[in-house]
């Protein structure tokens, strides 16, 4: 019957008559759930859950028995169980606690995976990849770090770029010396000089004393350039003279100034084509360009999408001293439908806002953007592979409606074609609030 339930649920399900052939079988696979009887032919049911979780301390188990005490509660409890089901046994409560313990196993999987992504494959606190794409950036980044040269990142916004120049700092013999970011759209051409490169006492009206620029107080260490594609032609060629003679001059100055730096430059430009258009220059890209590294867009990795998930989600409880520690299964999967443009930065800004709204310990769908679930809806109305119960589309359509419409329940309801009264009775049955 659990079988035939569960099954039913695209649940694996395998079943055996006793102990024995269980312990057999759990020699050659793993059962990350399994439900065990209390009163088998063979062994006592709670000696079968002490043997599982000294085999498989990440099994979840479930004891099910026709006996209920508290006594044996306690001790399957105490042993590591999941659950206590009674027999009359109910399929919704059967399903509801198989549910809940594979979102433990797969929140326990995605724990395990954080982890080991910030003990190896993560460089600096707050980067996450365990898929194959980040995998190769983070080898690529091992390797260029202890080199002396200028690196050109290439990637869209909100991939990591200033993370990845950070690391790069951060492994190479550079690292106790500063790391100064400038980005290259943020100014107009006479700032960038004087940032850049500093200014002498009387320069120019203003210039009541000697500033020192971030060249120079890089001295030693690296300076990140974001947005290079950006930067006027004049101050590319004053760049191109900072790579050729490793010397800066301040503005109003004379003196050359020796310069140790490295350079990591960024983009989300096609700096070819602004080569063909004539607004970058050829000779400054080739300096540049010693090495290329190109991040992936998150739509390209979506393995590593829950990984971050469970980061983000820890990252934003601490901070807001919130008790949210996972996500649900259909929450999860709307976010692993979308493509993100606004990448990693985007799904972060999603998640501390859900961890800011959830009241219980789980984000679930109603704390995700409305934009996602309207197209979880689009998605549900185009595709006849993805098929929902009529109630649930009819209030995922309602909250879209009521979104769009900033909450104007008159407005609503004349889009929806229903009486207000209807909207307000499917408001309240739905659970659907402002």
């Amino acid at each position: 019957m659990i079988k035939r339930f569960l099954e039913k649920e695209k649940f694996q399900v395998e079943t055996f008559p006793g102990a024995a052939s269980f312990f057999n079988r759990l020699k050659e696979t793993q059962f990350p759930i399994v439900f065990i009887d209390l009163k088998l032919p063979d062994m006592d049911g709670l000696e079968v859950l002490k043997r599982l979780k000294h085999i498989n301390p990440d099994s979840e188990a479930i004891i099910v028995t026709g006996y209920a005490s508290i006594d044996t509660a306690v001790e399957a409890t105490k042993i590591g169980a999941f659950h206590y089901l009674t027999k009359p046994l109910k399929r919704h409560d059967i399903c509801l606690i198989a549910k809940r313990a594979r979102d433990q196993v797969r929140l326990r999987e995605e724990n395990k995976k954080l982890r080991l992504a910030n003990s190896g494959g993560a460089l600096i606190e707050g980067f996450v990849g365990a898929g194959p794409a980040m995998q190769e950036i983070f080898a690529l980044i091992k390797k260029v770090a202890l080199v002396n040269c200028n690196v050109l990142l290439q990637a869209e916004t909100g991939t990591g770029k200033q993370m990845v120049a950070k690391a790069i700092h951060k492994l190479s013999p550079r690292r106790g010396k500063p790391f100064v970011y400038f980005n290259c759209a943020s100014f107009t051409e006479e700032l960038i000089s004087s940032e850049l490169f500093g200014y002498e006492k009387g320069a120019f009206t203003g210039a009541t004393s000697t500033k020192k620029g971030l060249f120079e107080t890089a001295n030693g260490g690296t300076v990140f350039l974001d947005e290079i594609g950006e930067m006027p032609m004049s101050m590319q060629v004053k760049l191109l003279h900072v790579l050729q003679e490793r010397q800066i001059l301040r503005v109003g100055g004379t003196k050359p100034i020796d310069l140790d730096v490295r350079i990591i430059a960024a983009t989300n430009k096609d700096l070819k084509s602004a080569i063909q258009a004539g607004t970058f220059r050829e000779d400054l890209f080739y300096r540049l360009n010693v090495v290329n590294i190109q991040l992936p867009r998150l739509a390209d990795r979506k393995e590593d999408i829950p990984l971050l998930v469970t980061h983000f989600i820890n990252k934003y409880s601490r901070r807001f001293k919130k008790n949210v520690r996972n996500i649900s299964q259909d929450a999860l999967n709307i976010l692993l439908k979308y493509d993100f443009p606004g990448n990693v930065r985007e799904l972060e800004n999603i998640i501390q806002r859900a961890v800011a709204l959830a009241e219980g310990s789980q984000i679930k769908r109603e704390h995700l953007p409305g934009d996602l679930l309207g197209k979880e809806v689009e998605e549900l109305l185009d595709d006849d592979g993805l098929l929902l119960p009529l109630e649930e589309v009819e209030k995922l359509h309602i909250i879209r409606v009521l979104r769009k419409t900033g909450f104007n329940k008159k407005l609503a309801s004349k889009i929806l074609n229903i009486p207000r009264t209807t909207l307000w009775r499917r408001m309240k049955k739905f659970g659907i609030k402002e």
